[in-house]
């Protein structure tokens, strides 16, 4: 028996002990205010370390409705969880946003707990206890929504075939009112100095009890989505086209210092309207 379903069983008892529902520590410690400011300061950040967030016009954020909604994505990268707050805090501001993070990382940074993250011990029973009873609780109300980098670590997006912890597959089988989503993430260099992070949406998921998946048929199936939906991304983040996507987020263009001073000389010497973009015009 797996860590997750041990988990499952558990909670599964804990759940018949009491049917009084209480608020996790997460909920309770979330700090408005904090997150609109830490919102705002990322913005700020994401301009200084990107080019631009994009996401596919072929995939696009569906509008949240009266059920709770679980957003999974693929995990590249370091910048993913940051994403993430700026996706949700930019495209669902009026849902709170909440994601797990390893209890390791939120032991160093406690700030985390006041913006929504709450801590999940890897590969432990304990830890899929945590993350099952903490994620159904949130999504108790259909106002709050459950972000997820669901490879559990750092995987290359070209990796075949895509992976998901065991969790959200539980979590799925469990709890028939929700609505699952894929989210592609990649982050590529185009023309510019810094890097294009790109996004696209797939198609909602919607357990149905009429239709029942064991926990484990569930994880191969949302993996399966996923992954279909990382397949169409990188299939657009090859063709380099700007123009599939539309912008969340865009820096000031142009490299910047003694290079840039450069070009516009050239401009203005030319009769030229300076362009700080480099590369190819798209």
């Amino acid at each position: 028996m797996t860590h997750a379903q041990r988990a499952a069983d558990a909670d599964g008892r804990s759940n018949g002990a009491s049917n009084v529902p209480c608020e996790p520590e997460v909920v309770q410690r979330r700090t408005p205010w904090l997150v609109r400011g830490f919102g705002r300061y990322l913005v700020r950040y994401l301009k200084r370390h990107v080019h631009a967030v994009r996401i596919s016009r072929a995939g696009p954020p569906p509008a949240p409705d009266d059920r709770p909604m679980v957003v999974y994505m693929n995990h590249p990268s370091w910048w993913d969880p940051l994403i993430c707050i700026h996706l949700a805090l930019t495209l669902y501001p009026r849902q709170e946003g909440y994601g797990p993070i390893d209890a390791a990382v939120l032991g160093s940074y406690r700030f985390f707990e006041r913006i929504g993250l709450f801590g999940i011990e890897q590969d432990t029973a304990r830890g899929a206890r945590t993350f099952l009873r903490t994620s159904e609780a949130i999504l108790r109300d259909p106002g709050r929504m459950l972000w997820i980098t669901a490879e559990g670590t750092f995987t290359d997006p070209r990796q075949r075939p895509v992976v998901l912890r065991p969790g959200i597959g539980h979590l799925a089988h469990r709890n028939s009112g929700i609505r699952l989503v894929p989210v592609a993430i990649e982050i590529t260099f185009w023309d510019q100095r810094t890097p294009e992070v790109l996004l696209s949406f797939g198609e909602p998921i919607e357990p149905d009890a009429s239709c029942p998946r064991s926990a484990a048929q569930w994880t191969r199936h949302l993996a399966e989505q996923l992954e279909r939906t990382m397949d169409a991304l990188a299939a657009e983040a090859i063709q380099r086209n700007g123009g599939a996507f539309d912008e969340l987020l865009a820096s000031r263009p142009g490299v910047g210092g003694i290079y840039d001073v450069w070009r516009r000389l050239k401009a203005a010497l030319r009769g030229e309207r300076f362009r700080p973009e480099h590369g190819r015009q798209r």
